[in-house]
Order: C-alpha cells, then structure tokens, then sequence
C-alpha cells in the first residue's frame, strides 16, 4: 500500500510526488510514456515558477540547461505591427526550455527523493477500495498497484478523470500545432505573440539553435496557418508538427475523496498566456501540501480545502484568459486593438504583467 500514486510524470506530476517523497510519503508515479519526450507545449517558463523551483532545489539546475533567454515579448497584429513590452530581468526573468529537458530533471528529482517511477506504464483502470483501506487499485495491464491516496497529473484528457466519471464535455473550438526549428538569424531574445489572418502563432528560443513554434486556430483555419508558418519560416510541407486537440477544455472540481486533480487534468488554461507550466507546479504543490498535512496529523483529506485552493490560484485571471481565448479566435478584429496599445502603453504593459507575473 503507497502512501500516494500519482497518474502522469510531467511537471505536475512529478513536482508532486517530489514535495511528498520530501516528507517521507511513500510515493508511486507511472507515466504510460518513456522519457525524454517533447510536448506541445511553448517551453515558456513564467517567472512565477521560480519561487516553487527553489523550494525544490532545482533553481540553479534549470538555468543550467540549455535555454533561451526571454528580454521582451514582441505583439505582431495581423497587418504586421508591432508593439513590444520588456520582461522581467534578473532572477525572476523568464525563459525558455525544451519540454524533454525540464520535465526530464523535474523526474530526476523526484527520484532523488526516493519517488518509485514506473515509465512505459499505461494506466488502464482504477477503482476504490472499500473498507478498511480506504484507498485506490490502480491497474495498468496485469500489474496492480494500491495507495491510499490517488492524484491525477495526466493531462487535459484524464484518463483517470475518464475512469472516474469526471471528464467534461470536449469543445473542439481550436487545434493546437507545435514543432521545434532551426533559429532564424538574429531573431534575438524575445517571444513573438503574433496573430494573422487564419489564426495565432507562439514563437520563443528555447536555446542558441532552435525556435519553438506554436500555432492555435478553429479546425477549418489550421491548414491555411500552417501554410503560413512554412512559407514564414521555409519548412517543408512534410515537416512534422506535434498536436493536440482539444486545446481547452471545462474545468473538473480539483478535490474528491482521496483523489486530487492538478495539473491540466484539473483546468486548462488558454496556450496564449503561457502560464500552464506554473499552474502545473503550483497545484501539485498544494496538492502536496494537503496529502503532507493529512498524513502528519493523521486526519482525512478534505476534497473542499484543495478544490478552493486550488480555484485561488486562478481567481482574477479567467477574464484575462477569456480575453486570449478571443483574441485566438478572431485575430484580425484582436489586431484593431494595436493602435490602443501603441496610444496606451501602460494599458499594454497591465496586462503583460498580468500574464508575466
């Protein structure tokens, strides 16, 4: 019996499993892929990440891995203007690193910590257990695991959420692609949010050598801004793009009995923002928190504690969520706002420290 299992190795889950293996909780994750591997994802990390990363021991390490430093964020309207706002400098600055690097050390650590991994580890089932374990059988092919507590950190589409009960209705509104390119000369340090007519697209350095793409826009859009991308940036047609679909989805309560969501498997928020990453460590870590609390005091989980919790962490940002989600769907009427940008700057410069906290 594991003190706590954990669905999903990416940066919830293992941010997770390592603040409770800190503790001396029994901690089990299994991850149905092997790692390194990339994700769909814009490899931005928020400067509010850093706070957790520390706590963690892992500030140092992640700055050590090839990256690209962020100095300003480029808006480029549909007609191809452009309004620029600096980032944060410093300590608290953001950068930019490969998905198959950061979620790699974040493992590494877990490990450190004396967390039990399981990769290549599908999850095919799970069930709760009845008195008096009060706990969770979790399956993947012939293997069964069981743990007190079960933690979801499997993505926006769940498959413990799926085997719960708990998976919303799919809104197929937008489709996300992403790739990794060559680094266009003097393309500089910064990331490029730049709407054109069929959609959006995310460009950041995640190192000296290669640019992270992403483009997002309704299903019948996507062709036409992918031909846009290659065109932009001379790919070929025949390049591979990663994808993922849906983009959004609605949100799932975080806390049910002896089960926590966090993570995407809880909320997700919109690509535009970039802020998934911290939510990601954020959550996990207050999921921790309650886990660590609970097993130290010897009282019962309280699903309600983590689930308003966990809706803190995002109060005061839906709107400006909503905000992007808009933005992505109709870019060419998002680009009339520039001229307001350009007459406004501190307007522009609000909502970028809104994003980039």
């Amino acid at each position: 019996m594991w003190d706590v299992a954990i669905a999903g190795a990416g940066p919830a889950g293992s941010t997770c499993a390592a603040f409770c293996a800190q503790s001396g909780l029994r901690t089990l994750v299994l991850e149905r892929e092997a790692f390194p591997r990339e994700k769909v994802c814009g490899d931005c990390l928020n400067p509010s990440v850093w706070p957790v990363l520390q706590r963690l021991d892992l500030s140092a390490r992640v700055r050590a891995l090839p990256h690209g430093r962020l100095d300003r964020i480029d808006f480029v309207s549909a007609r191809g203007r452009i309004l620029s706002v600096a980032l944060p400098a410093g300590e608290r600055s953001e950068i930019a690193v490969k998905r198959s690097l950061f979620d790699q050390l974040l493992l590494t650590r877990a490990r450190e910590l004396g967390v039990s991994v399981c990769e290549a580890t599908t999850v095919t089932s799970v069930a709760k257990i009845e008195d008096p374990q009060h706990g969770w059988e979790i399956t993947s092919g012939d293997k069964t695991w069981q743990a007190h507590v079960l933690v979801a950190a499997d993505g926006r589409n769940s498959s413990v959420a799926r085997f719960c009960r708990l998976l919303p209705r799919v809104a197929k509104d937008r489709v996300a692609l992403q790739t990794h390119l060559p680094l266009p000369q003097d393309f500089g340090h910064r990331v490029v949010l730049q709407f054109v007519r069929e959609g959006y697209s995310g460009q950041a350095p995640v190192d000296d050598h290669s640019l992270n793409v992403c483009l997002v826009a309704r299903p019948d859009r996507m062709p036409g801004l992918r031909r846009w991308a290659e065109e932009r940036f001379q790919v070929a047609h025949d390049h591979p793009w990663r994808t993922i679909t849906p983009l959004t989805r609605a949100p799932i309560p975080a806390g049910h009995n002896q089960l926590f969501l966090i993570g995407d498997a809880a909320r997700v928020v919109e690509p535009f923002t970039g802020e998934g990453i911290y939510y990601a460590l954020r959550s996990a870590e207050l999921a921790a928190a309650q886990i660590i609390g609970a097993a130290k005091n010897g009282t019962e989980l309280s699903p309600q504690r983590f689930t308003a919790a966990n809706a803190r962490l995002y109060r005061g940002r839906l709107w400006l969520n909503r905000l992007a989600r808009a933005a992505v769907l109709h870019p060419v009427a998002a680009s009339a706002f520039f001229p307001i940008g350009a007459l406004q700057p501190a307007l522009l410069r609000y909502l970028t420290g809104k994003i980039v906290r």
